[in-house]
C-alpha cells in the first residue's frame, strides 16, 4: 500500500476525532447489526464508525453547499443529488456489517435521515447465465457481475431518478431473485453501495462503479486473518443456515468438524483468496478510508487518504 497517499491514525488517535458525535446505538441495535463471528460491540461504534459517520456529515454538507452553489450559478432550484458511499473489502472481512453500522449511524443525523444500503451481489449474472458462460465457479470476481447494469442503476441514483430498482441476491439460494424483490430506491439522502469489487476498474465500458462514489471505504486486514474468519463462518453457516432444506450448501451441513474445515480452506483457496489478491487488494489504494483490521476482528489503524 503506497502510504504517501494516506495519513495513518492509530485507533485512539482516530477515537479523538469523534469530537462530541453522540452515540446514538445501543447493544441491542448491535445485535440486529452484527454479522457472524464478528466482534461488533459499542466501543468499536465509538472508536471507528463514530468518527466515520461524523467525517461523512462534514463531507455531504460539503457536497451540498457545492451542489447550491451551482444551482445558484445556474439561477435555477433542483432537488439534491444523493451521497453516494462505496464500501469494498473480502469475503468474510465484514464489510457488509460495517455498511449496516454505517447506515444506522448516518441515518440518525438530522440532516440526512434517508440512507439507503444496496449490495452488489444482486448484480451478479444469475447462475444460470454464469453457468452458461462457464463462470460458476468464479461467482464475485470481476466477470462475474453485470457491470453494465450496475452502472445504469448509479447513474440513476446520481441523475435524480424518482425510483430506482436494484436487484435482490439471496445467499441462501445462492442466485439473484425474481425482479419482484427488487430494493427499489428512491432519492434518498446517501447511498451506500457494498460490495466485493467496487472499486474495481470496469471492463467494456469507458466508465468506473466508482466514479458515481463522493466516498469510497475499504475494509482491510491480513489474508490469514480473513482465511480464518472464512473458517469460522462457515462452520456457524453449516449449524444453522445449510441445514435449511432450501439451502443451496445442505449438502455442507452433514460433514464433519474436520471435513467442513478441509471443504471451507479448499473453497478459500480456489475462488476467495484467488479473488482477494488478483483483483479485490489492488484497489485498496483507490479508497478514500481504509479501516484495518486486527486478528481480532476490531479495527486498530485507520487510514485517510491525503487530499
Amino acid at each position: 500500500m503506497d502510504n504517501a497517499l494516506y495519513e495513518t491514525f492509530t485507533r485512539d488517535q482516530w477515537r479523538s476525532r469523534r469530537a462530541a458525535t453522540p452515540l446514538t446505538l445501543t447493544a441491542a441495535d448491535l445485535d440486529e447489526l452484527r454479522g457472524l463471528n464478528e466482534a461488533l460491540d459499542l466501543d468499536e461504534v465509538e472508536s471507528v464508525y463514530l468518527p466515520l459517520s461524523r467525517l461523512v456529515n462534514l463531507h455531504v454538507a460539503a457536497v451540498r453547499g457545492r451542489q447550491d452553489a451551482t444551482q445558484v450559478f445556474l439561477d435555477r432550484t433542483s432537488d439534491r443529488v444523493p451521497y453516494v458511499i462505496g464500501v469494498a473489502g473480502s469475503v468474510a472481512v465484514g464489510k457488509s456489517t460495517t455498511a449496516r453500522v454505517l447506515q444506522a449511524l448516518l441515518a440518525r443525523w438530522t440532516d440526512h435521515p434517508r440512507v439507503d444500503l444496496v449490495t452488489t451481489d444482486g448484480f451478479l449474472f444469475p447462475n444460470a447465465e454464469l453457468q452458461k458462460r462457464g463462470l460458476l465457479t468464479r461467482k464475485g470476481f470481476p466477470e462475474s457481475y453485470d457491470v453494465r447494469r450496475l452502472l445504469e442503476f448509479l447513474q440513476g441514483v446520481k441523475s435524480g431518478a424518482e425510483e430506482v430498482r436494484a436487484p435482490t441476491y439471496s445467499h441462501l439460494t445462492y442466485d439473484v431473485l425474481p425482479s419482484e424483490h427488487d430494493v427499489v430506491v428512491r432519492t434518498p439522502d446517501i447511498l451506500i453501495v457494498e460490495g466485493l469489487n467496487v472499486l474495481q476498474v470496469s471492463r467494456g465500458t469507458t466508465a468506473f462503479v466508482s466514479d458515481f462514489f463522493d466516498l469510497s471505504i475499504y475494509v482491510d486486514a491480513d489474508v490469514t486473518d480473513v482465511r480464518r474468519w472464512y473458517v469460522e463462518r462457515f462452520h456457524t453457516l453449516r449449524a444453522t443456515v445449510f441445514q435449511r432444506p432450501d439451502s443451496y450448501f445442505q449438502r455442507y451441513a452433514e460433514l464433519s468438524d474436520e471435513e467442513a474445515t478441509e471443504t471451507a480452506l479448499q473453497i478459500w483457496k480456489d475462488i476467495n483468496e484467488r479473488n482477494l489478491v488478483a483483483n479485490i487488494e489492488p484497489t485498496r489504494d483507490r479508497a478514500d478510508v481504509v479501516l484495518r483490521k486486527g486478528g481480532d476482528h476490531h479495527v486498530d489503524e485507520v487510514r485517510l487518504r491525503r487530499i
